[in-house]
């Protein structure tokens, strides 16, 4: 099997780094106005720090791709000549678009960087690839809705360009994204194509009837409940051998605006399941799913690719990605020499509560292994029975990590999915 890439999001700096770290070849970053994702968290990458951005992901070892991929008027047209010297400055490895304009524009003013044809143009098959190359791109990212078959096929009738398709994260109820919902219900005020999606597909509907006002009814009479437009989240790891044996050249996950713990634990779990499948093609991957179910989902589905998509393939009982771990706790370095705290002390950022006993699990680039909470300290040196949410603690374990810098915690095991919808209930 041939190499494949595997391509994380970076929707901050923080996150840039953390996803190389956990095993990302790639990344993909957008700035606020041209993507469709708009971050508010953490180290935001703007016209400012992109090249910063890109030169980071170079000096880690991997590519940068830069999403310029919103459908563009003319006023976004004219914002992107103001800035097109910053784009091409920041000289990226490529340049994510889906709007006709922005690649005849990037194709004349920056030439020498690669395009890459985004899942918003919903490339379906092989002639609308063909079309794609003829024009100069190098890339296409098909569309969410293609079963694994007819990727094949596309690759068998179209060589000589890369290929590009999502495995992993949220999926919308409209093709490829391409939803007008937010802009209607929002008045406007929300646009999803430009990176700030209300995702009503996510909310609870109950239906009227025009001349019995607030006499609302079920629209589902069972007990699916009324999420009726909320697609579960893709997870096809268990499908990687057949992706990589179709000719698929790069595995994207979604998740720009996703924690810093869901991109790390994701790139592992699917940076260990590639490696394994390009060793041996037959491996059992169910361990990688169990992994992938201690993060953020609304239940998993297989999506088109088995080509077999129905009502199955929607999340009737939730709108919000539950994990089956809890995040608990990152490792951080201090900001100064802390002579009151023993050196088997670590400093942390809580997430989420840790008491003195818990057993958690700790995660890092290349370890993952069991640990107890042994010790819990403030930075005065005084013990504590627990550390909380959000606080600034010094922790001792009983096992620590070889190298600490990117390391993370979680509770131990997978919740039940059942148990995660009675808390949010």
């Amino acid at each position: 099997m041939q190499d494949v890439e595997l391509l994380m999001p970076a929707g901050n700096l923080e996150k840039l780094e953390y996803a190389v770290k956990y095993g990302a070849n790639a990344v993909y970053l957008g700035v606020v106005d041209f993507s469709l994702r708009a971050m508010r968290k953490g180290q935001l990458i703007t016209m400012e720090n992109l090249k910063s951005a890109v030169e980071l992901a170079h000096s880690l070892g991997a590519k940068a791709y830069v999403t310029i991929n919103i459908f563009a008027f003319n006023n976004d047209i004219k914002q992107l000549e103001e800035c097109i010297d910053k784009f091409k400055d920041a000289n990226p490895d490529a340049f994510i678009v889906s709007d006709y304009g922005i690649f005849n524009l990037l194709r004349k003013r920056i030439p020498n960087i690669q395009i890459h044809i985004s899942t918003q143009t919903n490339t379906l098959n092989y002639e609308s690839v063909k079309f794609w190359r003829d024009l100069g791109a190098s890339r296409v990212i098909l569309a969410r809705e293609l079963p694994i078959a007819d990727i094949a096929e596309i690759r068998r009738q179209v060589p000589d360009i890369e290929l590009e398709c999502f495995i992993h994260g949220a999926q919308c109820v409209s093709f490829s994204g391409r939803c007008l919902l937010s802009d209607y219900f929002s008045k406007g005020e929300r646009k999803a194509n430009h990176g700030n999606c209300t995702q009503p597909c996510r909310w609870s509907y109950k239906l009227v009837e025009e001349t019995r006002p607030n006499e609302y009814l079920e629209i589902n009479q069972d007990d699916r409940g009324s999420h009726i437009l909320s697609p579960k989240d893709l997870c096809l790891v268990k499908q990687l051998p057949q992706l990589i044996e179709a000719g698929v050249d790069s595995l994207k996950v979604e998740g720009r605006t996703k924690s810093l713990y869901y991109v790390s634990a994701v790139a592992k779990a699917y940076r260990s399941a590639i490696d394994e499948v390009l060793k041996n093609p037959s491996a059992d991957l169910d361990k990688y799913f169990n992994e992938l179910l201690k993060v953020g989902n609304r239940g998993y589905t297989t999506g088109f690719a088995l080509g077999d998509n129905n009502g199955d393939s929607y999340s009737y009982d939730i709108s919000k990605g539950l994990a089956g771990a809890d995040f608990l706790c990152e490792f951080r370095q201090p900001n100064e020499y802390v002579s009151t705290i023993p050196s088997d002390y670590h400093f942390v950022k809580i997430k989420n509560k840790m008491h003195v006993g818990d057993e958690v699990e700790i995660i890092t680039p290349e370890e993952q292994f069991k640990a107890n909470v042994e010790g819990v300290k403030n930075s005065d040196g005084e013990d504590l029975e627990l550390g909380n949410t959000n606080d600034d603690v010094f922790i001792k374990f009983s096992k620590s990590p070889k190298d600490c810098k990117y390391a993370l915690v979680r509770t131990v095991g997978i919740k039940r999915v059942q148990q995660i919808v009675e808390v949010i209930k």
